[in-house]
């Protein structure tokens, strides 16, 4: 039987990068015991899991796909014409396998470190001039979320940049049901007056400072809003436009009408349903607000040879820098999503988008014709690819019933009316398949035409003008230049990314092959609960693991980023408040070392934020949180804590905080952000937190995509669970839920899966097994590191959590080098940088993860021990302190290669600095980046192609 225990747990060897030799070795460079040994003196005993989390017994890859395509297969897979911003679509298969199969573009981190990120970069660059082509629009961000709160930043940025001093904000009831329910959610903390009615009934006056109408609406409808604008400007109110984006290669731009802002989903462009997400939604608005649009936001600039570069542009992080005077605490965007998208684009050309939305409104015209021949109304005088159809002779409940036997969806809007939305999977004969739910056997005659658009909306201006749009469309040319790109990034398919506070660990293949799987990839997320089965199971499952892993109660999938997870929290917490009456406690406490979106999502959540100070260990300062949680105590709401410390240090005193918390009324919020370093040794529901939010992308195996997709789950204890999120479509949470967080019932469902598989494959001992080597890898790093890098925080047994921070603050003093100087330098030796002045302005924070095996920690070192070196020679002027390799860094093969070089050192010391680097040599494609010339002249759009050339 030993045999098949072996195999069982044979995953577990390959996701922990040490093997038991190297694990040993480490541990005696250490000078402890045993992995235990380490465990006890990092983490208090105070807090130590009492027992063994109750998990399966771990099983291997095999078997884990076995027990997902049971599941899968519980999913019913019907023709889906439910609509409401969600469209089966068709992913080029150079797309999926190239992109979303391959690790080279999931396994990347968001593109901070420009020069190593040109290729997602560059595709975003396409993302954003995609939007901004079709919207009419002269600036769009690099993606957000999804539509419904997208929606909600597009609400909060007209509040902030409209002249109107009203607080009164319209939103068609033709939005879909979701969008609605997220701004109802969003504006009342904010003190928004939400008015929700027929946009013909706005009556726009100074009270009012926005409106949102949807293009086509919910229901199919295409109005002409351009009278609309007009009186909403004469008041000094903005439009947004929630804007179907294949819609707009016929009608026309939102921008052309007159909406100030326009957002949406880029899902149809080639990403699938899977049940709600992960999808790119988009923003688009006048360059005169590139200050204040939220997310991301991808500009030109060049490298010091004057060569055009890519770079994060304007409000990069803009958390870190204004905290509580954010503008948004959304500091990720949906980057693999949107680099799908972009290149649906760049596949199909203006040509094929426009094909493709013309035969959907064909289609769509012709299913009308055919069903008012049947006697019934449709009730759109316009349409695009969505028609309500009030039912003569049937009901809608007994259509659906006989819709469901044919295994068809259609929406049910009353009674008397359904809706039906094509796309462009339809094809005539499912035409035919609708027509027989409807009681006809007669074939559709697809010969005839069908009304033109009306000239009121139709559109006359070009898009996807730009060569990138035009020049791809061979599988060959489209494969290369995917490919061309993917060159152009590092990720951890070349080397560890060791970034603190972001756990940059392996995305297991057997963990991403299910995302694929069509029984969980074209699910639409409004599909009746009962045809999705599979479904239901895995989130029933994954809730119970992810309850036992954290020591609470209820968990919600719903928030979609780690962002949307704070702000969750903090709304489940408010909502229980104004449950106990206590309407006045409003009042946020958050350590001054807390990650920027903490204080950006508190006053989201209609808080006030009051900073605690820290110690000089980086931990709280446990006096000053008394002082402050006595003075506030009548108003306190929350503290939120970041555990172990954004400082990479198990708090000793975190039971007497979370006490200290309770005993004056709050709740303890806590930041999960570091729960890698927790998963099997201690709960964080056990020792005090109420609300706990779960980072899927960083503990539990969901890749970063480039910069996202991300998930943000949450945890609570029991009597915080009736708050948890609810729904307006399908129907979950409670009367009592703080309403709806995003656009889908279970967030980015079609990511799950991979979370599963981890929790499934490692079992309680791998998930334990994998905390310790965690933080045996850091501690690893920092003792070897410190003697010339010193460590900055450590516990009280001079161990470090799962992250360190190494200073260089006194090298920058008496060098001038400093810690981007540093970054750069480690990509010539094939590595991206650690995260570098986070939380401590002039340091590095390393995080290695559990996955990285003793070779790769010791490349990382070495590489870190020779830029020491390379230091020490500008300390002792071997090295000039302006021409030296550090300050040059990156250096590029067009550098390195050409006929002039005018360096006081070698191009060998430039380019391989180590021996290591010659096997495997990672060239950035650019040099270092100008960041202030980017934003002095921004452009957020492709450039000339003779500008790459």
């Amino acid at each position: 039987m030993k045999l098949f225990e072996k195999q069982s747990e044979s995953f577990i060897g390959r996701h922990i990068g040490p093997s038991l030799t190297e694990i040993t070795s480490m541990l005696q460079f250490l000078g402890v015991k045993n992995l235990e040994d380490l465990v006890s003196k990092t983490i208090p005993q105070t807090i130590r899991a009492k027992r063994d989390l109750d998990l399966a017994k771990p099983v291997d890859e095999f078997d884990v796909l076995a027990e997902l395509k049971n599941l899968s297969d519980k999913n019913l897979l019907f023709k889906n014409y439910l609509g409401m911003g969600y469209s089966p679509c068709i992913t080029p298969p150079v797309i999926l396998r190239n992109i979303l199969e391959n690790p080279g573009w999931y396994t990347a981190y968001t593109p901070y470190q420009a020069e190593i990120s040109q290729g997602r970069l560059e595709a975003l660059l396409n993302f954003q001039t995609m939007v901004m082509d079709l919207t009419g629009f002269d600036l769009a961000n690099a993606s957000l979320l999804d539509e419904a709160t997208a929606a909600a930043e597009a609400m909060t940025l007209a509040h902030r940049v409209t002249k109107s001093k009203g607080n009164k904000f319209y939103v068609s009831d033709e939005c879909h049901p979701q969008t609605i329910a997220v701004l109802e959610t969003r504006a009342e903390p904010l003190g928004i007056e939400l008015v929700v009615t027929s946009h013909l009934k706005f009556q726009f006056n100074t009270d009012v400072f926005g409106a949102i109408v949807q293009y086509p609406t919910s229901f199919g409808e295409i109005y002409d809003y351009s009278e609309l604008t007009k009186n909403a400007h004469a008041v000094g109110a903005f439009v947004v436009a929630a804007a179907d984006i294949l819609a707009l290669a016929l009608l026309k731009s939102p921008a052309e009408w007159g909406a100030d802002i326009a957002i949406g989903s880029t899902q149809r462009f080639g990403v699938p349903l899977g049940y709600g997400g992960p999808h790119a939604a988009y923003m688009a608005t006048k360059m005169e607000f590139k200050r204040q649009i939220p997310g991301r936001l991808v500009g030109s600039s060049a490298d010091r040879d004057g060569k055009p570069a890519l770079r994060l542009a304007l409000q990069t992080r803009e958390q870190h820098i204004r905290r509580d005077k954010a503008t948004s605490n959304i500091c990720t965007a949906q980057v693999l999503l949107a680099v799908m998208a972009s290149m649906y684009a760049v596949y199909h050309g203006p040509e094929g988008i426009k094909e493709i939305a013309t035969r959907v409104r064909f289609l769509t015209g012709t299913l009308k014709a055919e069903l008012e021949k049947l006697g019934h109304i449709v009730t759109n005088k316009n349409y695009f690819d969505t028609i309500t159809v009030e039912l003569v002779g049937l009901k809608a409940s007994a259509l659906l019933q006989t819709a469901e036997k044919h295994s068809v969806n259609l929406r049910k809007i009353s009674e008397s009316k359904v809706g039906i939305s094509l796309d462009e999977t339809t094809r005539p004969g499912d035409l035919n398949a609708l027509l027989k739910v409807f009681g006809s056997d007669r074939a559709v005659s697809i010969e005839k035409e069908i009304p033109e658009l009306s000239s009121s909306f139709a559109r006359t201006s070009k898009y996807l003008t730009h060569p990138v749009f035009n020049l791809y469309h061979s599988e060959t040319e489209m494969l290369r230049y995917i490919h061309r790109l993917q060159r152009k990034d590092l990720s951890l398919t070349t080397s560890m990314i060791a970034l603190g506070s972001c756990t940059m660990k392996l995305n297991a293949s057997v963990e991403m092959l299910p995302i694929t799987w069509e029984k969980f990839g074209n699910i639409h997320p409004f599909a009746p609960v009962n045809q999705t089965q599979g479904y239901q199971a895995l989130f029933a499952s994954l809730e119970k693991m992810l309850c036992e892993i954290t020591g609470f109660a209820a968990i919600s999938l719903q928030p979609n980023a780690g962002s949307q997870g704070e702000y969750a929290g903090l709304l489940t917490i408010r909502k229980f408040h104004r449950e106990n009456g206590d309407n006045h406690r409003n009042i946020c406490l958050i350590p001054q070392s807390a990650h920027g979106t903490n204080p950006a999502s508190a006053v989201m959540a209609g808080m006030k934020v009051v900073v605690v100070a820290c110690d000089e260990q980086g931990n709280i300062d446990v006096s000053d949180l008394k002082a402050k949680a006595n003075e506030h105590s009548k108003d306190l709401a929350a503290l939120m804590v970041t555990y172990p410390s954004t400082h990479g240090v198990f708090e000793e005193e975190i039971i007497e905080i979370c006490e200290l918390i309770h005993k004056n009324g709050g709740q303890v919020y806590m930041d999960g952000a570091n729960m890698n370093a927790q998963v099997g040794l201690c709960r964080p529901g056990d020792y005090g937190a109420d609300v706990l939010h779960l980072n899927l992308h960083k503990t539990f195996c969901i890749p970063h995509g480039g910069g996202g997709p991300g998930m943000g789950p949450i945890g609570v204890r029991k009597h915080l669970a009736p708050f948890l999120p609810s729904h307006p479509v399908i129907k979950i949470g409670t009367e009592k839920s703080l309403g709806t967080i995003s656009a889908a019932p279970w967030g980015s469902a079609n990511i799950l899966p991979i979370s599963w598989a981890y929790i499934r494959a490692m079992g309680a001992s791998g998930v334990k097994k994998a905390s310790e080597v965690a933080i045996l890898n850091a501690n690893y790093i920092a003792k070897k590191l410190d003697s010339h890098f010193p460590v900055l925080y450590k516990g009280k047994n001079n161990f470090v959590a799962h992250e360190c921070i190494v200073d260089l603050r006194p090298l920058t003093d008496k060098t001038g080098v400093d810690v981007s100087d540093i970054a750069k330098r480690l990509m010539d030796y094939g590595f991206h940088a650690p995260t570098i002045s986070f939380p401590v302005a002039g340091t590095i924070m390393i995080e290695p993860t559990e996955s990285e095996a003793k070779a790769e920690l010791d490349r990382f070192c070495d590489a870190m021990i020779s830029i020491r070196q390379e230091i020490t020679e500008i300390e002792k002027g071997k090295a000039d302190k302006i021409d030296n390799v550090l300050k040059n860094a990156p250096h590029t093969t067009n550098e390195v290669t050409s006929d002039s070089w005018t360096h006081k050192y070698t191009r060998e010391k430039a380019a391989f600095p180590l021996a290591y680097v010659r096997q495997n040599k990672f060239w950035p494609a650019v040099a270092r980046i100008d960041n202030a010339l980017g934003d002095k002249n921004f452009n957020c759009a492709c450039l000339p192609m003779e500008d790459y050339t």
